[in-house]
């Protein structure tokens, strides 16, 4: 006699239950998923196993939101969008990705309503944000439903700036196209990275030319090129998928405070054991202090900090924020002894600037080596901010003659862009250590963080120069002074008297220059050999481990 097995009737439904979530997760199915790929694209779910830690482990969202609704135009797995929680450089964060397989990411009333819960439970548990961006915006037959209301689309933009300005990190990454009002939420993020051959604009080139007449190409309209070099939108161009995730983890890895890995202790951080990226010594043949000479700023910050692997050679463990713009001054995220810092360094190469075109395209102006450009003052500004929010120390190497002068330089509003700077570097809450390297002079050394604002510690090389100018520059002017200050008296200045006081002036004005008269006066706390930055940095941020990154960081009224 056969033995009847008794079908369990929640079983039954747990595997009903388990095929439609895989039906779910094709998103707009296999047909969609390969014209993903043919563009070289991966899809939202490759997105994201490959960002976080475990794949297994991620802890999805929201997969049944929009299950059964909008069939009259094709429906819409999962409202077009992955949210869900798991652990990124050990910190759990909070994911959103656009699926473009479901009508090109476009954002359908549920698709808000997904995003908006995933952004209350981040604020609610202060966990991260990472957006992996790819959306054609608004699904417009639906607009009104999208739209206008305080649970639709323009709330997760007011999401986006209540979120930054409660200090939780967040991080944007457009993978694919961004358009109309949707280019807001990556803009409102403390970090935006894009990829070669995406899109951000508020409105695509047949609209712009319906609207304006202009005939304008993808890329001169919102590429990732055009992002990274003229408007200085975002702060990480990457060749590809692959690329921009690998940056996002090494960003995430950078971060201090409440934001470091969980099973880290923020008040005792101990250093990992670490190699600098080039030897120390190399220091010497990379800097010059000779008048008119030239070198990379880059090439010292990586005898300075850790070595990485890149593919399958050794590199800086350096992300350079925003690259192609504002090069006259080189920031980025940093590992020093296994350290995480902020870094602001004066370029004293000459670099080309991209300004923006019309008809004839963007324009280029090339930038004097250690003058700090309106564009680079504004670049700075937004970074420090930047580093206020991860809560990592920020570094200054100072070289730099100080601000450009002139009038281009006036009317692109320099005065404004440097207030800006000195502005959020006065208010930063996190250590502030400071490199003389090289000069040091007037404004310049202001926004880099001079002694009248608050240093932790100060270090400089035995070659620095602190001055509120160049010595030739500040003779050339107490000359002119002080010989007009003799002819009132009747004092004839013949060529030997010119050059008597002109040598007198100079000579007091060098000394007064020298680093070591600064040293004397307390305006710097060590001189230090160059081949021994690295470890000097090194035991300065591990003074700092116990800082208290809990005052909030403000800014008073930006000038923008």
């Amino acid at each position: 006699m056969s033995q009847v097995v008794a079908i369990n009737p929640l079983r039954e439904l747990v595997e009903q239950y388990r095929k439609t979530e895989q039906t779910i997760r094709l998103g707009g199915g296999l047909q969609a998923i390969e014209r993903q790929r043919e563009k070289g694209r991966l899809t939202a779910r490759e997105r994201v196993d490959l960002l976080v830690d475990d794949p297994k482990a991620f802890q999805e969202l929201g997969l049944w939101a929009a299950h059964g609704m909008y069939k009259e135009y094709g429906g819409a797995p999962g409202a077009g969008v992955v949210t869900g929680i798991a652990s990124v450089q050990g910190r759990s964060c909070m994911i959103i990705a656009n699926d473009a397989t479901v009508k090109a990411g476009a954002f359908f009333p549920m698709t808000c309503k997904k995003i908006i819960r995933a952004q209350t439970i981040a604020m609610m548990a202060r966990l991260p944000l990472i957006y992996l961006v790819d959306s054609a915006g608004v699904f417009l037959p639906l607009q009104e439903d999208v739209f206008p209301d305080t649970d639709d689309f323009g709330r997760i933009f007011r999401n986006n700036a209540v979120i930054s300005a409660e200090g939780i990190p967040q991080i944007a990454a457009i993978m694919g196209y961004c358009v109309a009002g949707g280019g807001y939420l990556p803009v409102l993020c403390d970090t935006l990275l894009m990829t070669e051959g995406s899109g951000l604009y508020l409105a695509g080139p047949a609209l712009v030319k319906a609207a304006i007449g202009q005939s304008v190409t993808d890329e001169e309209l919102g590429g990732a090129t055009m992002h990274a070099a003229v408007s200085g939108t975002i702060d990480f161009k990457e060749k590809d998928d692959q690329a921009c995730i690998e940056r996002l983890r090494s960003l995430m890895a950078k971060r201090g405070g409440q934001w470091v890995a969980q099973d880290a202790d923020p008040e005792c951080i101990v250093p990992q054991e670490r190699v600098p990226a080039r030897d120390a010594e190399d220091a010497y043949s990379v800097f010059t202090d000779k008048p008119g000479a030239q070198y990379d700023v880059k090439d010292v910050i990586a005898c300075i900090v850790d070595a990485c692997a890149e593919g399958d050679r050794v590199a800086p463990d350096f992300d350079e924020y925003k690259a192609e713009y504002g090069q006259s001054i080189a920031c980025g995220y940093a590992s020093i002894g296994g350290l995480s810092c902020g870094i602001v360094a004066n370029q004293k190469k000459l670099t080309t600037r991209q300004l923006p075109g019309g008809k004839e395209g963007p324009g280029k102006f090339t930038n004097m080596p250690g003058v700090i450009y309106d564009d680079s003052a504004d670049k700075a500004a937004r970074f420090i901010m930047d580093c206020n929010q991860r809560k990592i120390p920020l570094v200054f190497l100072h070289d730099t003659t100080g601000f450009m002068v002139g009038r281009d330089s006036e009317q692109g509003g320099i005065i404004r862009a440097g207030a800006k700077m000195v502005n959020a570097m006065s208010n930063s809450v996190v250590p502030k250590i400071v490199v003389v390297m090289g000069g040091s002079y007037g404004a310049g050394n202001y926004a880099m963080c001079g002694r009248a604002f608050d240093q932790f510690i100060s270090f400089a090389w035995p070659c620095a120069k602190c001055a509120v100018m160049g010595a030739n520059q500040a003779t050339g002017v107490l000359t002119t002074i002080e010989e007009a200050s003799r002819k009132r008296k009747g004092e004839t200045i013949d060529p030997e008297t010119h050059k008597a006081i002109y040598a007198a002036i100079h000579a007091g004005y060098t000394e007064q220059a020298d680093i070591r008269h600064a040293a004397a006066r307390g305006w710097v706390d060590r001189i230090i050999e160059p081949h021994r930055t690295r470890e000097e940095l090194i035991a300065a941020l591990e003074a700092a481990a116990g800082w208290d990154y809990s005052r909030p960081f403000k800014t008073g009224v930006l000038q923008v």
